[in-house]
């Protein structure tokens, strides 16, 4: 694959805002997508409809548990089977495929007693969500984040059509199905606005915020990427990057892009930063967002 530039978008507290990606340029969220879901779900919180902490029915985990991946659960993307279909561009799992996959890996411990990235996890969320509202995930995230906001270039994102109007050209025959919890696509400009209204009491009350950054601590340095220290909030990564401060947003990634979206509140004018570029190595888009940070 041909290099690509790095595409970014940045906002500071100051009302400041810059970046070098192009009008309607497109791009998969990925995993940034846990963090407009698990907004979601804690809008439910607010709203009484469901409880954090309480074990959700016919289940061992609670809420909470799930968007902080404590809750045992296990992952499909280790499965080869799972890796081996979508390099071959295969039709999607079903659902019920997909959870018997991972699931026959058993548990990895006991709800609260460990760690481990469950994408298994959020679409227990996501479920949890659209049975609570009525409404598939997509609407969900338009009508309490989106449209509040003012995010037009982000859609679910679940026809081919919508892959082709990705900048990516590698994208070209990749199924969003095989998402499990399903994922936005957008601009490098709503990413930033989505993750600096967060930090700015535009979509979660104060004491709702503080339960989301509430942090389990995982570990320090990562080679290769620029944490020098490691921990998940509820739908949220959330450490620090050396002396650039704490840094709290979400990486994803995919088969043929990456992205990393961080708010950096150690900052002298605190920033958030959108980062996309194409491969498979998150810590290229990390350190970006991290100069960046920096440097504004």
């Amino acid at each position: 694959m041909n290099a690509q530039p790095i595409h970014h978008h940045w906002i500071s507290a100051d009302g400041r805002e810059g970046g070098n990606s192009p009008s309607g340029a497109l791009f998969p969220y990925w995993s940034f997508t846990k963090t407009a879901i698990s907004i979601c779900a804690l809008k439910l919180v607010e709203a009484c409809y469901l409880r954090l902490d309480a074990i959700e029915p016919g289940q061992q985990f609670t809420l909470r548990q799930l968007l902080q991946h404590t809750s045992g659960l296990p992952d499909y993307e280790p499965l080869r089977a799972y890796r081996a279909a979508v390099a071959r561009k295969e039709e999607p799992w079903s659902r019920q495929k997909l959870l018997e996959a991972a699931l026959a890996q058993g548990t990895l411990f006991d709800p609260d007693q460990g760690w481990s990235y469950s994408n298994l996890g959020y679409r227990y969320v996501r479920e949890l969500i659209e049975e609570t509202t009525g409404m598939p995930i997509g609407r969900v995230i338009s009508n309490f984040i989106c449209e509040p906001l003012g995010l037009q270039s982000v859609n679910y994102w679940e026809t081919p059509e919508q892959t082709a109007s990705l900048i990516w050209d590698a994208a070209d025959g990749y199924d969003p199905r095989w998402v499990i919890h399903g994922c936005l696509i957008g601009s490098a400009s709503d990413a930033a606005r989505l993750l600096h209204a967060l930090f700015h009491g535009q979509l979660l009350r104060a004491e709702t915020r503080r339960e989301m950054l509430a942090r389990h601590v995982i570990g320090g340095a990562i080679p290769g990427r620029p944490w020098t220290e490691c921990g998940y909030a509820l739908g949220l990564m959330s450490g620090a990057v050396g002396e650039v401060g704490r840094a709290i947003g979400h990486s994803g990634g995919g088969p043929f892009s990456v992205n990393a979206v961080y708010h950096f509140p150690d900052r002298p004018d605190p920033v958030t930063v959108a980062c996309f570029t194409n491969g498979e190595d998150e810590g290229v888009a990390e350190f970006e967002a991290t100069k960046i940070a920096k440097q504004v």
